[in-house]
């Protein structure tokens, strides 16, 4: 299993839980953003940087994720292609995405931009707390050792 990130957007100490997973699980990780990325030294990890734009490391994921590999996104249309293609999706925010649940997040999502669309103010995300780090961790945990035991 491959752990792929969309790095641009998720946050630092998730990208700092996936570098000591990689290390653990002896996985390897790649970071996927449209800017330099720092990551620490490990044959294991590695960080690609795209060219600016649309969804360009959106598509890079998409074009090498395999089935079976895992995918780090808070973006619900680049998970919905992933998972299409076989691979698990886990939220920055410790939200296992699958083929159940897809369909329903991407109805919400185009609501919401729907309603955006007409000016109605939907607010952001809530800020990142102690809470979903810990979700975070514990549902990476639980897919971890659950693709060891398959």
């Amino acid at each position: 299993m491959h752990i792929w990130v969309d790095a641009d957007a998720c946050p630092v100490v998730i990208k700092e839980i996936l570098y000591r997973a990689a290390q653990r699980w002896q996985r390897p990780l790649t970071l996927v953003a449209n800017q330099m990325l720092r990551t620490p030294p490990s044959s294991l990890i590695r960080a690609v940087q795209v060219p600016r734009g649309f969804d360009v490391a959106d598509d890079y994921i998409v074009q090498h994720v395999v089935a079976g590999d895992l995918v780090i996104t808070g973006d619900i249309p680049l998970a919905a292609q992933v998972i299409e293609g076989g691979a698990w999706v886990l939220s920055p925010r410790g939200e296992r995405y699958t083929a159940d649940t897809i369909r329903e997040r991407l109805s919400l999502r185009d609501m919401m931009e729907e309603l955006r669309s007409v000016g109605v103010d939907t607010g952001g995300p809530a800020v990142f707390s102690q809470a979903d780090r810990r979700a975070f961790g514990n549902a990476l945990d639980r897919l971890m050792v659950g693709a060891g035991r398959g």
